[in-house]
């Protein structure tokens, strides 16, 4: 009769550090990072989250990009009030994706060139319009583009479809910039929920989106008011993306 064997396998370490996720589901499904990268610059972020991790789950290497804008105040708005807020928005700031402000408005996530470059060039940025059908918010019109190839919730907003300054938060997701960065043609409902009235009492307050002559890249910056301790949310257009430490959500493609 054969001898019986025996062989143990042990369960070694993963080959890369597991990262917890989370997966949402519903108008826009998406798995991201459960925890924002940082605190340090948006550049530095990034390259952090496409480094190599382990799914919690499976095991399988994986690594995540950077974040839309509207993919960032999605996640951010999961339980915002005992999580985001409490951890990012009042310490620092959510790195939330890159916009170009141009002479007559703003563009949020703009796609890349050939080389991985983003696409600064204003009229070429105005090409991607062609066809779009403009919405009339206030004195001025904002631009919803469909997802294809290298454009992913691109979308550019006049300065006269949303107020600079301090304003209600019912004006504000009402706005064109709200809807420009949340990539949709309704009103604003994740910033809904961020900038409500518990979280928020003091409204909200634009700045940083001013027109220039030479098309400006940056990073649009959430964050709790810090004169006013929390009273007031936050919505910044003047980041650079190697200044202004902050966080940053990955996403799992």
């Amino acid at each position: 009769m054969a001898s019986t064997r025996y062989e143990v396998i042990e369960a070694g370490p993963p080959k890369a550090p597991v990262i917890s996720l989370i997966k949402i589901s519903g108008d826009r499904s998406l798995t991201a990072s459960l925890k924002a990268f940082g605190p340090n610059y948006f550049n530095a972020n990034i390259e952090e989250m496409s480094k190599q991790y382990s799914h919690p789950k499976t095991g399988e290497i994986i690594s995540l990009r950077e974040p839309t804008t509207a993919e960032s105040i999605l996640v951010a708005a999961y339980d915002f009030s005992n999580k985001a807020k409490p951890e990012i928005f009042d310490l620092r700031w959510l790195q939330a994706g890159r916009i170009v402000r141009t002479s007559d408005g703003v563009f949020a996530n703009p796609p890349k060139d050939d080389k991985g470059n983003t696409i600064t060039d204003e009229e070429k940025l105005k090409s991607f319009l062609n066809g779009v059908k403009p919405i009339q918010l206030g004195k001025g019109k904002i631009y919803i583009v469909s997802n294809a190839n290298n454009l992913k919730d691109f979308g550019f907003a006049e300065y006269n479809s949303f107020i600079r300054g301090f304003q209600d938060a019912g004006d504000f997701i009402e706005g064109g910039l709200s809807r420009v960065l949340e990539h949709t043609e309704k009103s604003a409902e994740n910033f809904k929920e961020i900038a409500s009235k518990k979280n928020y009492p003091g409204g909200v307050d634009v700045w940083g989106f001013d027109s220039v002559n030479t098309p400006a890249l940056k990073v649009a910056g959430l964050d709790s008011v810090r004169s006013l301790g929390d009273y007031g949310l936050n919505v910044d257009g003047d980041f650079w993306d190697d200044g202004n430490y902050g966080c940053a959500f990955g996403v799992l493609d």
